[in-house]
């Protein structure tokens, strides 16, 4: 009978997930302005250090234990397979890319509200997953039902439904991974 291991597979999906998981922890010990203060995007004075900080990490926070593994179980499932393909650097880079641009155009465009979650990060990676085993010339049919499933979704949400869901953020981390998708075709793993 072979042995079984665990093996360490997508160590930046992995640690994406353990991090948002601390500072879950962090805010339910230390209080709830922990992570609004660290881990939340809103209009604040550009003279604070920690405004520039907050456009990457806010994707690192969540309002709740829900809100986590709602994140977390999407990300789990599409996102090893996205570092597979792309590389832990690439992929990588695509988080940090998307959470600066999600950042900023809460910052920019809604000055009375705050940001946080990886909904942004989690759409990028299922458009994204949608190209795994594409080829240059190809669009792959899983990648236009993703995106009219999910991004049509969005959009109808965000015109009809008031909550507290930020469907932008969804709509522009699903049009990250399809900026990332087509650039990134044919790029090797790194």
């Amino acid at each position: 009978m072979k042995k079984i291991t665990i093996r360490f597979n997508a160590p930046v999906i992995l640690a994406f997930a353990g991090i948002s998981l601390a500072v879950l922890l962090l805010d339910g010990v230390l209080g709830q302005g922990f992570a609004y203060r660290y881990f939340c995007v809103y209009r604040a004075p550009l003279g604070d250090p920690l405004t520039y900080l907050r456009f990457f990490t806010h994707v690192l926070g969540h309002s709740n234990y829900s809100h986590y593994i709602g994140n977390m179980l999407l990300l789990l499932l599409v996102g090893p397979a996205v570092e597979d393909r792309y590389g832990s650097r690439l992929t990588l880079r695509f988080i940090l890319i998307t959470a600066l641009i999600t950042g900023l155009v809460q910052f920019i465009l809604f000055p009375h509200t705050a940001l946080l979650g990886a909904s942004g990060i989690v759409f990028m990676m299922i458009v994204l997953s949608s190209f795994t085993s594409s080829k240059r010339g190809d669009i792959p049919l899983t990648l236009i039902l993703v995106v009219a499933l999910y991004l049509g979704g969005e959009v109808v949400d965000g015109l009809f439904t008031a909550d507290n869901i930020s469907q932008l953020t969804h709509i522009i981390g699903g049009v990250c991974g399809l900026v990332f998708g087509f650039a990134a075709r044919g790029k090797k793993r790194s």
